[in-house]
């Protein structure tokens, strides 16, 4: 992940993360404790949904792999500028 969009993304809370997930048509399916659980066609994601924490960079690297958001998709969902 390119340092500019780390700086922008580096405070991103689970909440926002849901939120940007269900912006992007992703649904909510299942959730159990701290995982929630999103499905888009064919494909699944969890995340681990803890409300005022941030992720680290390499997990938030992996996530947006998982979910194959790219860097204009961030910036479609107003994640970043």
């Amino acid at each position: 992940m390119k340092p500019e969009i780390w700086n922008q993304l580096k405070n991103i809370t689970a909440g926002e993360l849901s939120k940007a997930l269900k912006n992007d048509q992703w649904f909510e399916r299942a959730s159990g404790g701290s995982a929630l659980v999103y499905k888009k066609g064919s494909r699944w994601v969890s995340i681990h949904s803890h409300p005022s924490k941030t992720y680290g960079p390499s997990q938030l690297r992996d996530l947006f792999k998982d979910i194959g958001w790219t860097e204009p998709d961030l910036k479609r969902l107003k994640l970043i500028k």
